[in-house]
């Protein structure tokens, strides 16, 4: 294990990697926490006089991942079974009908988890004319529902494939939305409370919470996110993704929620293995399996250096949360950036690179 004094140097690198990035006109209120058990080394960097608290975005998938396993442990849902089992034909009607083939009715949990189910995506995905909802929120703020996410999904999107196509992933925000319903059918309550009531409050995340229309009126108290160079200001958009990516944590609470999600405090540390049997392409070098993501670099991107594998998910606005296995290292974070997220990757990788560099000298 590292004393204070011999981790001083590697923490005096990894500020000013932080610093760097966060004098950069396209980024905004950077903030990142590392933390490693195996090597006694807790690290934290915040830009100066910015809000602590900060979007996660679909890093949100996480904490939705952690409920379904804890249903699943609790026999409360099965992930093989189709999800109408639990919300019904009348919520999955239609959702994915590919070449006069409905194949609503026998779209998986798994499926939803693994963004294997086909579903068209909602958010991101463009419509016959160009545009989607989120280049719609850019542009002017709005609010919708999980009707909304239904009906856009439904009528004004083509499902990707079949689901469970072998070898095949499409990330799609509508499997969560989904998710989140199946959540609501089966615990009685509302997604936001089983948050709180199952994962939230037990691990005293005090500085995290899901941003609803009942706390639209905390906007502004959190840090604010570019579009390119661009201050945005969505607050009815952020209220309507819930499920899907609309938490507000800090980097300090995003670690001590993934350290329980990656040590089976959540729900059975077997059931992570599964989870990460089998990774499939979403967005090279991004891999899905159940629920997380996996983050491979190839050798290429780094002049011929392998960088360790990562698992966990990252979101829209620019914000981390991965584990590296190989140095039992946790990294949370945030550039707070819509349109440049690849930068908080590259910031990610060099604190990662970094931090081998130090513990292998």
């Amino acid at each position: 294990m590292k004393g204070a004094s011999e981790s001083a140097p590697l923490e005096s690198k990894l500020g000013r990697l932080a610093a760097r990035y966060d004098a950069r006109s396209d980024t905004n209120d950077v903030r990142f926490a590392l933390s490693s058990p195996s090597h006694n080394f807790d690290w934290q960097w915040e830009s100066t006089g910015s809000p602590e608290q900060y979007f996660i975005a679909s890093t949100t998938k996480l904490y939705v991942t952690a409920l379904v396993m804890q249903l699943r442990n609790e026999s409360s849902v099965d992930l093989d079974v189709p999800v109408v089992t639990y919300v019904g034909d009348s919520l999955m009607s239609g959702i994915h009908v590919l070449n006069g083939v409905d194949s609503s009715g026998v779209i998986t949990l798994r499926q939803l988890l693994s963004h294997t189910s086909g579903i068209a995506d909602y958010f991101e995905q463009r419509r016959g004319d160009g545009s989607s909802q989120i280049t719609h929120a850019l542009r002017e703020d709005f609010s919708w529902t999980l009707d909304d996410v239904l009906r856009i999904t439904r009528s004004e999107l083509i499902p990707r494939f079949a689901p469970g196509t072998p070898g095949k992933a499409f990330y799609s925000d509508t499997n969560f939305q989904i998710l989140g319903a199946v959540i609501e059918a089966v615990t009685g309550c509302s997604y936001e409370e089983a948050l709180f009531e199952r994962i939230l409050s037990p691990l005293g995340l005090s500085d995290t919470y899901p941003f609803t229309r009942e706390t639209i009126d905390r906007y502004d108290s959190v840090a604010a996110m570019l579009h390119g160079a661009c201050l945005v200001r969505i607050p009815k958009a952020m209220a309507s993704v819930r499920a899907d990516g609309g938490m507000v944590s800090t980097a300090g609470d995003g670690l001590v929620f993934l350290r329980a999600f990656m040590r089976g405090h959540l729900f059975p540390v077997e059931y992570l293995d599964e989870m990460q049997q089998r990774w499939t392409p979403i967005f090279p070098p991004l891999e899905y399996g159940v629920g997380l993501m996996r983050f491979a670099l190839p050798r290429y991107y780094t002049i011929f250096r392998k960088v360790p594998f990562m698992v966990g998910h990252s979101g829209a606005s620019g914000a981390v949360l991965f584990y590296v296995p190989k140095l039992d290292l946790y990294v949370s974070g945030t550039i707070n950036q819509i349109k440049k997220r690849s930068l908080s990757y590259n910031l990610m990788v060099r604190m990662v690179l970094s931090c081998e560099d130090a513990w292998q000298a």
